[in-house]
């Protein structure tokens, strides 16, 4: 049984993208190259790796026992390319970091700008992901560090404080809702939505909180960031929930009402998670102590 690197890292890409299309994408594979690598993969073990389905792949009781064993492969690879790049040049390393909506286009642009220029042979590879599912792959060891709303049941990960914000709504000045200073989530949802793509963590959370009130998100538009639904607010399109920082950053420029949110999820305290600092590596390490300052 012979499983080179590249067969690890497409393994776990798979797993995590849910389909071996999008983990070849992730590989940088092409879509055939990665079919005959996980095809070899099975036939060398002798067992399934996936489960598939019209929904993607999950990995069978084989697949998890080799996905254990590949990230702590793969672990180990990148602490030895750590050591052994400053002998070489390049890059020294690389930093998997896992940030929900809020954390990523309100704190992190600047937050990263300080730590790269400061460590110019290193990576990182930033995906945008929900509280929740960040908690669980930081725990399995799929990235180094996380960024999580501070409400989250985070285990037994390591924790540290971040930023604070609060989500609040933004409607155009005629808008029924402008005059009010405060509003609930549930009534919210009586006016069109303007809202960021279905994809984004955000967008997801506000969907799961709308099905909670057993109510539907009545969204007219999705765009990629939350001053561009600022924008569209203004314009008298629908409401949108963003972050306090983006609405007073907005209203300098726009004609926006800012009303607060009533829920207590509205305000969120960010929290930095690691499974456990001394099993960092160094520039994981660094990544933490350079976003807690």
């Amino acid at each position: 049984m012979r499983f080179d690197l590249t067969d690890l890292r497409l393994f776990c890409d798979v797993v995590d993208a849910g389909s071996i299309t999008a983990g070849a994408e992730k590989s940088a594979l092409a879509l055939a190259a990665a079919s005959t690598r996980v095809r070899n993969m099975e036939a060398a073990l002798g067992a399934a790796l996936f489960t598939r389905s019209r929904q993607g792949v999950t990995p069978t009781p084989a697949g998890r026992a080799l996905l254990k064993h590949a990230r702590t492969i793969l672990g180990q690879a990148a602490r030895m390319r750590e050591d052994l790049s400053v002998f070489a040049g390049g890059l020294s390393g690389e930093v998997r970091l896992l940030a929900n909506t809020n954390a990523l286009t309100e704190f992190l642009p600047e937050a990263l700008a300080s730590f790269l220029a400061a460590h110019p042979h290193v990576s990182v590879d930033l995906e945008e992901r929900l509280s929740d599912e960040i908690v669980g792959l930081i725990a399995e060891g799929v990235g180094d560090v996380g960024i999580v709303a501070g409400t989250v049941d985070v285990g037994g990960l390591q924790t540290y404080p971040f930023r604070s914000d609060r989500f609040v709504v933004v409607a155009g000045k005629g808008h029924p809702l402008a005059a009010r200073r405060r509003v609930a989530f549930a009534e919210v949802l009586e006016y069109d939505f303007i809202g960021l793509e279905r994809s984004s963590s955000l967008q997801r959370f506000l969907a799961a909180k709308a099905a909670r009130e057993g109510r539907p998100l009545r969204a007219r538009v999705q765009l990629r960031s939350f001053d561009a639904i600022c924008r569209m607010v203004e314009a008298g399109v629908g409401v949108g929930v963003v972050p306090e920082t983006t609405a007073a950053r907005a209203a300098r420029t726009t004609s926006l009402a800012v009303i607060d949110l009533a829920d207590d999820w509205a305000l969120r305290e960010l929290t930095i998670v690691v499974r456990a600092a001394e099993e960092l590596r160094p520039y994981a390490r660094e990544l933490v102590e350079s976003l807690r300052a």
